[in-house]
């Protein structure tokens, strides 16, 4: 499973490596959202969750599908500013349009965005389809896609204002810190990209990372098997302290190609029995399984999500969900008619720090 980015005839000075408070403010609230992702950052996650104030927690926990799964491509700049205040700005430029459909993805959980296809904020059945998707994945999400569809401006307004209230809790402190990090990282890539080019930069990124022997093509081991083309305006590096082991790429049809990378170093892994590691190895050891975990890592999903996702029958999706259950690698939660599947990652962080990160990637 590969994503291709072509970069064939970008002229030179069109890849850049840059920091950006509002990816980074991403990363954190997803860090927040799924601390289990990111257990070296448990403490600092307690420690913001018991100073926030109750009705900053409660917008968060609103608009959480923004970033919990998978970020919306808004929030990821292809163009970072120096300034938190100048990349909202900027996030207020981009039309309805984009920033809703944009929105649903992260809000309805799929993975695959249909170019081309009728707008839910015109089109009636489109707006039935995504608002259905978004009741399978819980009432929350069901009540915030209504929102958004409804009111597109009050609902930026509400996220924007809700983001500003993060930098004064807690952003702000943590980006004085992460800020000198990025920093160091950013002349490590940048002095690599004009001493030894592109192929070096990219080594240096992620091991998920590299660039096609005829360098006109990067290749970004993902979930997604899929192609995007770099514009005039080229692919932007975004390093990120919070993020690790994500490595978020935007390449959806219409956004510049962005990729957020984690410099922090992983934390060692967890020893566990020789019987439970063949067990579970033995349950990732099919393409479709390890296919479905990488799915299901970036969130619960149904049998039907899944099938729909992958173009596989249920009764098929629902085999191979049996054997990774019955290896301790997955959990379930019932939602009215629904049975969602998620990751187990206390047992998939115990295979080691190498799967975690490729599964989660």
């Amino acid at each position: 499973m590969a994503l291709r980015i072509d970069i064939g005839g970008l002229p030179p000075g069109r890849l850049r490596f840059a920091a950006s408070p509002l990816a980074e403010l991403t990363a954190m609230l997803h860090v927040l959202a799924e601390p289990g992702h990111h257990p070296q950052f448990a403490g600092w996650a307690g420690d913001v969750w018991a100073g926030m104030r109750p009705e900053l927690a409660e917008r968060l926990r609103e608009a959480e599908f923004l970033w919990r799964s998978s970020r919306a491509d808004f929030l990821v700049p292809a163009r970072p500013r120096l300034t938190l205040a100048e990349e909202l700005d900027d996030v207020d430029r981009i039309d309805d349009e984009a920033y809703v459909t944009a929105a649903l993805v992260t809000t309805c959980g799929s993975n695959r965005v249909h170019f081309g296809a009728p707008s839910p904020l015109a089109d009636a059945t489109a707006r039935e389809r995504a608002l259905d998707l978004a009741q399978a994945r819980g009432a929350l999400q069901e009540a915030f896609a209504k929102r958004l569809l409804a009111d597109p401006a009050a609902v930026r307004a509400r996220v924007r204002h809700t983001l500003e209230q993060c930098a004064e809790a807690f952003f702000d402190a943590a980006w004085a810190g992460v800020a000198v990090q990025l920093a160091t990282d950013l002349r490590l890539k940048n002095d690599l990209l004009n001493r030894q080019g592109i192929g070096a930069a990219l080594a240096s990124v992620s091991s998920a990372v590299t660039l096609a022997p005829d360098g006109d093509c990067i290749i970004v081991d993902k979930l997604q098997d899929s192609a995007t083309a770099a514009p005039g305006s080229g692919v932007t590096f975004l390093p990120s302290v919070f993020g690790r082991p994500h490595l978020v790429v935007v390449h959806a049809p219409g956004w510049q190609p962005v990729v957020q990378y984690p410099v922090a170093e992983a934390g060692p892994s967890e020893l566990v029995s020789l019987e439970t590691v063949t067990l579970r190895l033995e349950a990732l050891a099919h393409p479709v399984r390890l296919r479905l975990l990488r799915t299901l890592a970036r969130g619960s999903h149904t049998t039907g999500e899944l099938a729909h996702a992958w173009g596989l029958s249920p009764p098929e999706v629902s085999r191979h969900l049996a054997v990774l259950r019955r290896a301790g690698l997955l959990t379930t939660q019932r939602q009215g008619r629904y049975v969602r599947y998620a990751v187990n990652l206390p047992h998939l962080t115990a295979l080691g720090a190498d799967l975690l990160t490729a599964v989660l990637r």
